[in-house]
């Protein structure tokens, strides 16, 4: 049987149960990840209103960005922050495909930006926009909206897949952009009729989008539907276009000087090792970068704002989960690297998951492993959505946003990273390849990462003691650790669905 704390999680969470739909998605405690049948709704659950969700999706926004965004920091306070949320891999496409799949890239198929293995291309053809977090919502009888970036390759004119401007299944609306990383001059798909914007003060991408989304709000509310809205910015990705109100602010910012800026781990393996110390002049395009970073979030720090000031004059903030988050983080100046990400530190894999709203705990951290596979079962089990378990890697974190927490929680993240780009038309394409690790899965748990890459060296930091990475000590691990370690990676890259993949990621300690 559901435990009776699960049971009032859903009721106080508010998923309406209605009889003939499913109810609390998700999986047994102690380790079994079976979708369970639905109780039967007691009259507490049905008369519960479903909550409204606003997802920010941002992108390359890393960890010390954060300072400088006082609604971000707010949110803080007013809900739950996961200390150790995890990506299933530092690059966009793969990341993003994992949220809305809530599966890892070996299941997804996605590894890379573009190609043979990766981009929206293979994710279409692959036919897994079928079956998403918004289309689960969607079928719950939710109204739902996308704006921004959706997955790369995407072009707003494509007509290729439908004979007009493509719109995936699952949204109601749908505003959605191609290469539009400057945040000017650009095209969005806007319910199947494309328009262009331009380069005035009102055509700034991340301005445009969250005045859609305040319509979108306001009206969905009017309507007396629960709602699903997904806001995916471009900023902070590069190249760092800020708004022009935030061009001329903070002018003294630097890249943080950390432990790890300009230095390469003892024991680094070969890729890393060879790295020179960086040049006055690498310093300096790393601090005017940074900068620009800073000024780039300002926009979507005022965007979250409006949000929050949205549902409240719509009368539904106290009935909405807010969700703050970023496909991968970025390393800028640590480990002697220049501005990039797809690396297994934690500057790149360990980003914001920020979530408030009805009776999720205001100013909890919580360090339980969470990764990007988990938002989709978390929506479904907020939204009494259906969520296949067959289909879905992930499991819902709903528990933990309370307070009380879940002593049987995984204790491993899974992170796959295959070849790099090397097409410079890819937005992510880096001119030295030096800066980019071979292909390698690696493992993240609250305490230590290892990682092993395809060219047969490995890295274990442990990183209760040595936080900034420094000291790679695969050497002194025995033999029968070494082993442990890889036949863990050996289950959880090839593991499928809630159970499999459940199991594997609670094997380690």
């Amino acid at each position: 049987m559901i435990p009776r704390l699960r049971r009032a999680l859903c009721a106080v969470l508010a998923v309406s149960l209605l009889a003939t739909a499913a109810g609390c998605t998700g999986s047994r405690r102690g380790g079994l990840a079976d979708a369970l049948a639905p109780p039967a709704p007691t009259t507490e659950a049905v008369t519960a209103k479903r909550p409204n969700i606003v997802f920010v999706l941002t992108d390359d926004l890393s960890k010390n960005l954060v300072p400088y965004m006082p609604a971000v920091l707010a949110l803080q306070k007013a809900g739950t922050t996961f200390t150790n949320y995890t990506v299933t891999d530092s690059l966009c496409c793969p990341s993003r495909a994992s949220i809305f799949k809530g599966q890892y890239p070996h299941n997804t198929g996605i590894f890379k930006n573009h190609g043979s293995d990766g981009g929206f291309q293979l994710f279409h053809s692959r036919g897994e926009e079928t079956s998403t977090f918004a289309t689960d919502l969607r079928e719950a009888g939710y109204r739902t909206a996308f704006l921004g970036k959706y997955l790369n390759e995407y072009q707003p004119k494509d007509v290729r897949y439908t004979g007009k401007p493509y719109v995936p299944p699952g949204w109601d609306e749908w505003y959605a952009g191609g290469n539009a990383y400057q945040n000017y001059d650009y095209a969005l798909n806007e319910n199947g009729v494309v328009k262009r914007y331009g380069h005035g003060p009102r055509d700034y991408l991340t301005d445009v989008i969250s005045a859609k989304a305040a319509n979108f709000i306001t009206s969905s509310a009017a309507s007396g539907k629960p709602f699903l809205v997904e806001l995916a910015t471009y900023s902070p990705h590069a190249p760092y276009t800020p708004a022009a109100q935030d061009t001329g602010k903070y002018l003294t910012a630097q890249a943080p000087r950390t432990g790890a800026y300009d230095r390469v781990p003892v024991n680094a393996p070969h890729w890393l090792s060879r790295h020179a110390p960086l040049t006055k002049e690498q310093r300096q395009t790393l601090d005017q970068e940074f900068r620009l970073r800073v000024r780039a979030v300002q926009s979507v720090d005022r965007m979250l704002a409006s949000l929050r000031a949205t549902l409240a004059a719509a009368g539904v903030a106290d009935n909405t989960i807010v969700v703050f988050n970023s496909d991968n983080g970025y390393h800028m100046g640590e480990y002697r690297l220049t501005s990039g990400k797809q690396t297994a530190f934690d500057t790149d894999v360990n980003v914001p998951l920020i979530v408030a709203g009805p009776q999720v705990k205001a100013g909890q951290t919580v360090d339980e492993v969470v990764e990007n596979v988990d938002l989709r079962p978390t929506f479904g089990e907020l939204a009494g959505a259906k969520t296949p378990a067959d289909g879905v890697d992930g499991h819902s974190f709903v528990p933990l946003l309370t307070g009380a927490g879940d002593p049987a929680w995984r204790s491993t993240a899974l992170v796959e990273h295959r070849d790099p780009a090397t097409d410079p038309g890819d937005p992510d394409f880096e001119k030295d390849s030096a800066n980019i690790p071979p292909a390698y899965n690696a493992l993240r748990t609250k305490t230590f990462t290892y990682v092993e890459y395809a060219d047969g060296s490995k890295e274990y930091y442990e990183r209760s003691r040595d936080p900034q990475m420094l000291n790679n000590i695969v050497g002194t691990l025995t033999p029968q650790r070494l082993a442990e370690l890889h036949a863990a990676v050996v289950t959880m890259t090839a593991c499928k669905g809630q159970a499999a993949c459940w199991t594997a990621g609670r094997s380690l300690s």
